[in-house]
């Protein structure tokens, strides 16, 4: 057996990385705090918890630490660790550039028909000149009025100028047609059936309760997964991790918030059982889902999209974040739905569900 770590040190270590990563507070003080509680006790005490399997009745001390200090007492270092470690490695370097080089486009960004910056056209030149084959506009909707949600009428009107502009970009390159729409309290979609069915893709987000109770997000959550108008699942926690890009109308700059609660398991089972589609959120004030429900919505057998959700032209270079967290934790390509040609996404949008 190998000589037993220094479980409080490797705790540090964790809230480290986790900082420099801009993952949430709360989940850095998690770390520092079992890291505290540790550093005070005798390494006899701790293995005779670990043996007896009561580390986590120690204040401060939750499941996920507690599985940390009896893997640095057994002596190997903690698999939270390794994988926040194996960031920085070349192996996982080229692994997400690997998933980079894979993706053919982005399937959530925003204009200036709702809270980014910048018109369609602009968006679409920048999504050209990274190389991309085509972007799925998915401007809000009408229930979001901080973000000038679209109302019915006027995503008519969206869609009429995006058969315009289509017609004036370069060959090889589309916008496919989209929206973000609210799912509502009740977990219907916030948009009228016959226009959501004219969509080439609809992502799915909970922008408002998202401090209910498990019970009652799941349930919302299932019930939009159940509806055949969507295909993808936006930023599943809803948490804020860091500053907001500069110029994104609808993102306040600096402020955080921690996950929503919900059951991941039969969430994660839904979106399998009718071919939905969850998000890997590249924002650097989201990266949405955290890492932990990445990797169990990847052992559920989900298929994801791999997306900016862009307010600025930029922003839709942050797809390395995305492929970085889906490196390390070994999201296949083939199981990323903006691998696909534009017309494989499309079609699959609307024969699933």
């Amino acid at each position: 057996m190998s000589a037993a770590r220094d479980p409080a040190a490797d705790l540090r270590q964790i809230a480290f990385l986790l900082e420099r990563a801009n993952e949430s507070t709360f989940r850095v003080r998690s770390f520092r705090s079992a890291a505290k509680t540790v550093a005070g006790l005798d390494v006899s005490e701790l293995e005779t918890r670990a043996n007896a399997g009561t580390l986590a009745e120690l204040p401060g001390v939750g499941d996920v630490t507690a599985r940390c200090i009896a893997e640095s007492l057994a002596g190997q270092v903690p698999d939270y660790l390794r994988r926040l470690q194996a960031a920085e490695g070349s192996e996982v370097g080229e692994a997400a550039q690997a998933l980079r080089d894979a993706l053919r486009g982005d399937c959530h960004l925003h204009s200036d028909w709702s809270d980014g910056g910048s018109p369609i056209e602009e968006m679409a030149l920048a999504a050209v000149q990274l190389g991309h084959e085509y972007m799925v506009l998915t401007d809000h909707s009408p229930r979001l009025t901080v973000a000038r949600g679209l109302t019915a009428a006027r995503l008519r009107q969206q869609l009429s100028l995006v058969d315009d502009i289509n017609a004036q970009l370069p060959d090889g390159f589309r916008i496919l047609t989209g929206i973000e729409v609210d799912i509502n309290a009740d977990g219907s979609l916030d948009q009228e059936d016959e226009l959501l069915a004219r969509l080439d893709v609809v992502v799915g987000s909970v922008h408002s309760g998202l401090r209910d109770d498990a019970d009652v997000m799941t349930r919302r959550m299932l019930a939009a997964i159940t509806n055949p108008h969507l295909d993808i699942l936006g930023h599943c926690t809803g948490r804020k991790v860091a500053a907001a890009g500069e110029g994104d109308k609808g993102h306040r700059a600096g402020r955080t918030r921690p996950e929503s609660q919900f059951d991941a398991a039969a969430v994660f089972a839904a979106c399998v059982v009718h071919d939905k589609a969850v998000e890997i959120n590249s924002r650097p004030d989201r990266l949405d889902p955290p890492k932990r429900l990445l990797s169990q919505a990847l052992d559920a057998g989900c298929r994801f999209a791999l997306d900016t959700d862009a307010h600025a032209p930029g922003q839709l270079d942050w797809l390395d974040n995305g492929c970085t967290r889906a490196a390390i934790c070994g999201v296949p390509a083939d199981r990323i739905v903006n691998t696909w040609s534009a017309d494989d996404l499309v079609a699959w949008a609307r024969t699933h569900g």
